[in-house]
């Protein structure tokens, strides 16, 4: 068996890779396989990568060759490579580009399938067939327009990636221009290398796709140069008000659109402008809880000929049943990791397109571009109170609330708060009467869904400005508000270690700053928050970040 001890890449039969992060080629290794492999882990002595055909379609959909991912795996790895790994990798390459969906005529798309093995099988579909018009050949289909998406969705439901070449529909010219210098401190204004490169990979994939980027990097701007470079129409969804009033301010900071040419589609106000900002919630409200969605039009009617999905990892689902219905329009989706609790990175890949662009946040850290975070769980033992109720809950879901609202850990928050007055500092949590019982201790506001839009806006910029340096937010902080100077965030309780939640939460205090960052998050030794704590330690550890586990005295 050959073996080279110099190299930095062991590809192992699971397809995992492991990749040595001191080895002096640990640079040229990594660039050379993040194309087609997913970062899973990035601790600090092994960085482990998986090769899993959606890793391997969004390297086939930007341009890149199996030729080019078996010359990067020969080229660094230190053993020969798996015959098994070569051979399901030569078989997921081979997929992207078998389907090609094109324009026939205005009224009819055309479905090329170049595998006859893979056309004989979907004709023998019933969640395929169900898409077709009629079928032209063995190898050829034609497809009315309006089910190009759940075509797509269903084919890749089965194993097969869908190449959609079928383009876009034109819409109306609307240009936009980035500021030379930001309106509010006359600061020049640029985009970084990174931002440039994620804005150029997604024009040069079709316009359609995601960019992955850590909170703080900068993805507003990213969509903001895209819309730039679109020139049309552009509808933005965000997850929140506070979040649509954000871009509102970003996008009359940095590009030269006026107010008139702004519109809020929310709770508050309902404009239809050139550019248009809703939330997730308005467009999925529903008068009845089995009613239609009267607000949906807003993205299926209109002439868009951009959507920007802010926070794509959130997608609800009534919006992604409303993407079936917008493959005609040009698509980016922006997030700071495609991780869904639910599995469905596979949708966002055949509803909005594949990822485009993505960068290691440790590398972003390394240049600077978001802040140095220390990441500190702290063990916080329960009152005999608790630990009793904790021990004798009827279901476990009871019993991980009486852990989570752990009543000492009000005095572990104080104790913190102290260590790091002057800074800005978050207390984050999940249950409302928890986050009351700590706000009142503190003597701090609390900001959750129940506040109206306007007063939790005033409370952000109290903390933007300095006037205040401590907040108690619920969920309702997790998505897309930006808050620089928060350096200190103190978790006191989560969503069942979702990692989805843990990346937005760190996200909050990552914004470049002077100083490092702390992010603490506080769990119940002995109990049932214990178990779902790991989860949000591998999500920190895959990023790379040291994780310290501490007991509190």
């Amino acid at each position: 068996m050959s073996y080279h001890p110099e190299r930095p890449l062991i590809v192992q039969g699971d397809h995992s890779l492991l990749l040595e992060t001191h080895n002096r080629y640990f640079s040229d290794a990594r660039d050379a396989i993040a194309p087609f492999a997913e970062l899973e882990k990035s601790p600090e002595h092994i960085h482990t990568y998986r090769l899993h055909p959606l890793s391997l379609w969004n390297a086939a959909a930007a341009g890149y060759t199996l030729e080019q991912a078996e010359a990067a795996l020969h080229r660094f790895s230190k053993y020969a490579i798996p015959a098994n790994v070569l051979e399901e990798m030569r078989s997921s390459f081979a997929r992207y580009g078998q389907l090609v969906l094109s324009k026939d005529d205005e009224q009819t798309l055309r479905l090329t399938v170049h595998d006859p093995y893979i056309a004989a099988r979907i004709v023998h579909e019933k969640s395929v067939v169900a898409h077709i018009r009629q079928q032209l050949a063995d190898h050829l289909f034609l497809v009315d327009p309006d089910q190009r998406g759940p075509l797509k969705h269903a084919l890749i439901k089965l194993g097969f990636p869908v190449d959609d070449q079928a383009g876009f529909h034109d819409a109306p010219v609307f240009h936009i221009t980035l500021r030379k210098q930001t309106l509010s401190s006359n600061q020049p204004l640029a985009l970084r290398d990174y931002q440039q490169s994620a804005v150029d990979a997604f024009v040069a994939g079709g316009s359609h796709g995601v960019v992955v980027l850590a909170c703080g990097a900068g993805k507003t701007l990213v969509g903001m140069a895209a819309m730039a470079r679109i020139g049309m129409q552009t509808l933005i969804i965000t997850p929140n008000t506070a979040a649509a009033h954000q871009w509102r301010a970003e996008l009359l900071d940095k590009t030269e659109v006026s107010e008139a040419q702004l519109g809020e589609y929310t709770g508050n106000r309902k404009e239809i402008l050139p550019i248009t900002i809703a939330t997730y919630q308005m467009l999925s409200w529903r008068p009845e809880r089995d009613g239609d969605m009267p607000h949906m039009e807003l993205i299926t009617k209109h002439a868009w000929g951009l959507i920007i999905f802010d926070e794509v990892h959130v997608l609800p689902a009534p919006v992604f049943r409303a993407l079936s219905a917008i493959q005609a329009r040009r698509r980016l989706g922006l997030t700071a990791t495609l991780i869904r609790e639910d599995g469905l990175e596979r949708d966002v890949f055949s509803l909005i397109g594949p990822k485009r662009y993505d960068l290691p946040w440790r590398q972003l850290e390394a240049s600077g571009h978001i802040a140095k975070a220390h990441c500190i769980e702290i063990r916080v033992a329960m009152s005999p109170d608790d630990h009793f109720a904790h021990a004798v809950a009827e279901d476990r879901r009871k019993a991980y609330r009486i852990a989570a609202e752990n009543s000492i850990k009000v005095e572990v928050t104080q104790a913190l708060v102290v260590k790091h007055a002057g800074d800005g500092i978050l207390v984050i949590g999940q249950y409302l009467e928890q986050l009351q019982r700590i706000a009142e201790h503190l003597g701090a506001p609390l900001i959750s869904g129940r506040m109206s839009s306007g007063e939790r806006e005033r409370l952000y910029a109290a903390f933007r400005s300095g006037e205040l340096n401590l907040l108690v937010v619920s969920r309702v902080a997790n998505y897309a508000i930006d808050l620089p100077g928060a350096s200190v965030a103190i978790q006191v309780s989560g969503s069942f270690g979702s990692r989805q939640e843990e990346a937005q939460r760190l996200g909050r205090i990552l914004r470049p700053k002077s100083g490092p960052a702390f992010f603490y998050t506080l769990v119940s030794n002995d109990s049932e928050e214990l178990k779902f704590a790991i989860n949000r330690q591998r999500f920190l550890a895959e990023q790379g970040y040291d994780y310290l586990i501490e007991a509190w005295k």
